[in-house]
């Protein structure tokens, strides 16, 4: 019995010894800031624009909504955690989306839902 209980002990020490194979990720925000266009949908003109301190707005231009008629949201990014929670208009209901960051470059922006899809855009001016 005494054997087996050093076995399990030493085996216990070296699995937790190793890190996890799957790192965490560490993106870096101040890169999401600005405007992202969705590129990649065809016939989709799909805007974000991410401001400082957790805020923004969407638009889909090609229902012909401006920016300046677009919908509020807040948003965080912690590791590959990225939450957007769309505020509607009517009533002021808060409507979380959370999602998997991919990609977040100067230039590129991919996030992944809870389904698999993946939804790029490319920043633009």
């Amino acid at each position: 019995m005494r054997r087996y209980l050093l076995f399990f002990s030493a085996a216990l020490v070296l699995a937790l010894s190793f890190p996890s194979c799957t790192p965490i990720a560490d993106f870096d925000e101040s890169l999401l800031y600005g405007k992202w266009v969705d590129t990649y949908r065809e016939g989709i003109e799909e805007y974000y624009r991410f401001d400082l301190g957790g805020t923004g707005v969407t638009w889909w231009a090609t229902e012909e909504v401006t920016e300046d008629e677009a919908q509020e949201f807040t948003w965080s990014l912690e590791g590959a955690d990225f939450t957007i929670i769309h505020i509607m208009e009517m009533g002021g209901t808060a409507v979380p989306k959370a999602y998997t960051m991919k990609t977040l470059t100067a230039t590129d922006l991919k996030f992944e839902d809870y389904t698999g899809k993946i939804f790029s855009y490319s920043k633009t001016n």
